[in-house]
């Protein structure tokens, strides 16, 4: 139930964050290219999963296998990652203090998802413990 709640506040901040299109721009060619790099991040970690192995709930498949390599080798939650730098990029582009409210609060969920999936994963792999001692959550070597 918690994950379905986290996934349901996470679109719905994307939504309403979303909702200022046809507003007034402000830094559209940064926020637009901040925006396009988030969808690059985003293809990466899909195209480095197996097929199946793809969740966007944070529950852990019964079937699913720690993906350790490609871009997944540097940090734990690319898909975090690349929807934080995407909406970071529509939060430019419509600058305003709503926006940047709604970012924050975005920005919330999302670590407070990614940290109960890692709590998931510690129950469910054994190795998960090796891979995030050599890993970060979601910027390289920093984070």
């Amino acid at each position: 139930m918690k994950s379905k709640i986290l996934v349901f506040l996470q679109f719905f901040i994307i939504f309403l964050m979303l909702l200022a299109f046809g507003e007034e721009t402000h830094y559209l060619w940064s926020g637009l290219s901040i925006s396009i790099i988030g969808v690059i991040i985003g293809l990466i970690a899909i195209n480095t999963h197996e097929r199946g192995n793809f969740n966007i709930r944070p529950d852990i498949k019964e079937s699913c296998e720690l993906v350790t390599h490609g871009i997944y080798a540097y940090i734990r939650h690319p898909m975090y990652l690349s929807v934080l730098t995407m909406m970071f990029g529509v939060m430019l582009i419509y600058l305003s203090w709503y926006e940047l409210i709604l970012y924050l609060f975005l920005l919330v969920v999302m670590v407070t998802k990614l940290l109960y999936e890692e709590s998931l994963w510690h129950c469910h792999s054994k190795e998960y413990e090796a891979y995030t001692k050599r890993t970060k959550r979601l910027i390289p070597f920093i984070f």
